[in-house]
């Protein structure tokens, strides 16, 4: 295996296209991840671009001749395989999972059900598909949320049956396929992987008690504490059962896995999140730096195993 030193000299002359924007219900954020890891690239000493890719990326890659991609693309096309797919297509090496992976892990069914297949414990569900539910009835109360959907969009905490239906609805108006799952009371946690290494454990605490999209994206809406205040044993079990997660679903390069740690401290894994938020205030970076890897060095890091792992150098 060539030492990282050596393939960073190589990656110095190559062009670096850092994948943001895109056409989900997520492109702000993804804005906002995409030009931070383009400025921490370019304090690096890299030749990057930045590329917010309509119908046309495939084009754009080749006009600008981009020799590997940094993927910030939150949500539908570029997390969940589609975007994948292209650049192996094209021979192009990129950040994060592969093609089934994601594809796995932004399906929160088939996430969900690849975990319970590996034994690994995730809250109980049911699926709502084109109005009409199959599966055992999860009791109230419940998150419902879209299937293919990422930053808490389209989501809902529904505690009295009436509110079930609008809630299916609202969620329904981001795809067909949606996920009722029951709701789990106790202290949300994460943790991040970084090259099938766990970081510290992060736990979220929102000054609304539900963690929704504003609660992460509005600044003083919720606390993070880095570590979490659990016990070194509590934390080297939630990272044991995060890599679990990660490995399950064919993971690689970096992650994030979301879990609720319920009272009696029985943890449930949420999601796997294959294109982490990479703003300096993001929750895997947050881990990185408690673990002492500056936001810089975690974009490197994380370019470099890329383009190591897929065996460009």
């Amino acid at each position: 295996m060539k030492r990282p030193s050596y393939c960073k000299r190589l990656l110095k002359g190559m062009r670096i296209g850092v994948l943001m924007g895109g056409l989900s219900a997520e492109r702000e954020i993804s804005l906002r991840s995409g030009k931070a890891v383009f400025e921490a690239l370019k304090r690096k000493g890299y030749n990057a671009v930045c590329i917010d890719p309509a119908r046309d990326l495939g084009l754009q890659m080749l006009r600008r001749k981009v020799d590997a991609a940094f993927i910030c693309l939150h949500g539908t096309p570029g997390e969940d395989g589609t975007v994948q797919g292209l650049l192996e297509f094209m021979g192009i090496p990129y950040t994060g999972s592969g093609v089934l992976a994601s594809a796995a892990a932004m399906d929160k069914i088939v996430a969900k059900e690849l975990l319970i297949y590996h034994g690994i414990p995730t809250p109980a569900f049911e699926v709502n598909e084109n109005g009409k539910t199959a599966g055992k009835r999860v009791p109230l109360p419940v998150i419902v949320k879209p299937a293919k959907q990422g930053s808490t969009i389209g989501v809902t905490r529904v505690k009295i049956k009436k509110d079930l239906e609008k809630a299916i609805r609202f969620a329904r108006k981001f795809g067909p396929k949606v996920l009722i799952e029951k709701f789990v009371k106790g202290r949300e946690l994460t943790v991040g992987i970084l090259d099938d290494m766990p970081l510290p454990v992060v736990e979220v605490r929102p000054m609304s008690g539900f963690y929704d999209f504003k609660s992460k994206y509005t600044p003083g809406r919720t606390e993070y504490l880095v570590p979490a205040p659990i016990t070194g044993r509590m934390a080297r079990r939630l990272q044991g059962l995060a890599l679990s997660a990660h490995s399950a679903l064919g993971c690689s390069g970096a992650s994030r896995v979301d879990i609720m740690l319920a009272r009696g401290d029985d943890p449930y894994i949420l999601e796997v999140n294959t294109i982490p938020g990479m703003t300096e205030t993001s929750l895997l970076p947050k881990a990185a730096i408690e673990a002492g890897i500056s936001f810089d060095d975690l974009v490197e890091r994380i370019l470099v195993m890329a383009v190591r792992g897929q065996g460009m150098v």
